[in-house]
């Protein structure tokens, strides 16, 4: 990465890149040594809160005819799932409970409770969207592929639409995820890269969105007897609730204003310094208290989840107070603000860029005309003549999905 091009870290020399990444890895090794009994306590505990709470919320269903119960059931299902997917499914497919050997507890063996695939989430997850983040072209997070997420991206009429796609994508948020591991651009053009992939995969989808359809649209509505309708709604519901919820959590990570957006030109020969620099520049956190932090699958600490996608979740408040201290040390970046903040502006982002270039400069114009400052949208932080990007990047090789240094 053309560290001198990066405004953020033009005053570091390589030395300081070198040194910077020995004091990041230094921070790993002392978490991966301090794991133990307490980390193993914590998930397990939540993952009995959360099986809990999704049988009474489930049970609460029975009388679903009464209003009351309806909506007690459908909320206490709504945290159920979400805790569920954030906190524990999220956490633990990526690895951090894995140095447990707890067969159950692991993530080759965890299924979620979401409509996409685990194998294929921890593939364009795991390995290419914490490989390679916020990468135009490489990481399929940014934008999830039909979202214009960066202001010299080619403008086409389509984006027009970007406001009502992307409140498509909030409300059917686990679906689109669903697609995520799908060569859906070749698809499009019709130049499927691997047509047997692209099935098996298509198949995988299918038949996990049939499994998760048939439990919360068919098997427990009809546990419900007469209470079929009221249980299915509710049952909707909370799968609405988290897929909004989640959605937010995930959009105020890496769009909001000080999170950068990089191209594939930007990333050649990044060493491993380079790579923290990267992640610490491409996220951005949100403040709030505990609980705020276990229902957003503790991506308030977004950086340190960049940083160390595979130490445990509970550890990101200690882990954070070692970053803090190294970006003050180093005069770096750390983006972070209140969760509404956050969420408006990644909001707000989305849908100036679905203007075409011309109307976005002349709304900077207007705003910069009134002493306000320009920062709407992504925009490129490193020049022309920056290099590409490394086919292996130095992403920690234990990460689920990684292929490692010598199968990239």
């Amino acid at each position: 990465m053309a560290i001198a091009d990066v405004k953020e870290f033009a005053h570091l020399s390589e030395a300081d890149v070198e040194a910077l990444g020995r004091e990041f890895d230094q921070i790993r090794a002392d978490f991966e040594e301090k794991r133990g009994d307490e980390d193993a306590a914590y998930i397990r505990r939540l993952i009995t809160i959360q099986r809990r709470l999704n049988v009474a919320g489930r049970a609460m269903l029975f009388g679903s005819h009464r209003r009351e119960l309806w909506w007690a059931g459908a909320l206490t299902l709504s945290v159920a799932k979400i805790l569920e997917n954030m906190e524990i499914g999220h956490n633990v497919m990526h690895g951090q409970f894995d140095w447990m050997n707890d067969p159950e507890v692991h993530s080759a063996t965890w299924e979620w409770d979401n409509v996409c695939p685990a194998d294929q989430w921890k593939h364009s997850h795991n390995y290419l969207h914490h490989t390679y983040t916020n990468v135009i072209g490489k990481d399929k997070d940014v934008g999830y592929e039909i979202l214009r997420v960066r202001s010299d991206q080619p403008w086409h009429p389509y984006y027009l639409t970007q406001p009502v796609v992307n409140t498509l994508l909030m409300l059917a948020f686990e679906y689109g995820v669903s697609l995520h591991d799908l060569d859906i651009d070749g698809l499009v053009k019709l130049q499927v890269e691997d047509p047997e992939e692209f099935k098996r995969k298509l198949e995988g989808v299918a038949r996990k969105q049939a499994r998760q359809i048939g439990k919360d649209y068919v098997l427990f509505p009809a546990l419900a007897g007469k209470n079929f309708v009221p249980t299915a709604t509710a049952n909707f519901t909370a799968n609405i609730i988290r897929n909004i919820w989640s959605y937010a959590i995930i959009f105020c990570g890496h769009f909001p204003d000080g999170a950068e957006v990089f191209t594939e030109e930007e990333l050649e020969n990044e060493t491993q310094g380079e790579w923290y620099l990267r992640q610490l520049l491409g996220s951005a956190n949100f403040t709030g208290n505990r609980l705020m932090h276990i229902m957003s699958g503790s991506l308030g600490y977004q950086i340190e989840h960049h940083l160390y996608p595979d130490l445990p979740c509970n550890r990101y408040p200690e882990i954070q107070e070692r970053v803090l201290a190294l970006c003050e040390k180093y005069d770096l970046p750390y983006t972070t603000g209140s969760f509404p903040r956050q969420f408006w502006q990644a909001t707000r982002s989305i849908w100036r860029l679905s203007l075409p270039a011309k109307k976005m400069r002349e709304a900077q114009e207007r705003r910069q005309s009134k002493g306000l400052p320009r920062n709407w949208g992504a925009v490129n932080s490193t020049g022309s003549d920056s290099p590409a990007t490394p086919q292996t990047p130095p992403a920690p090789a234990s990460t689920p999905g990684h292929p490692g240094p010598n199968q990239a």
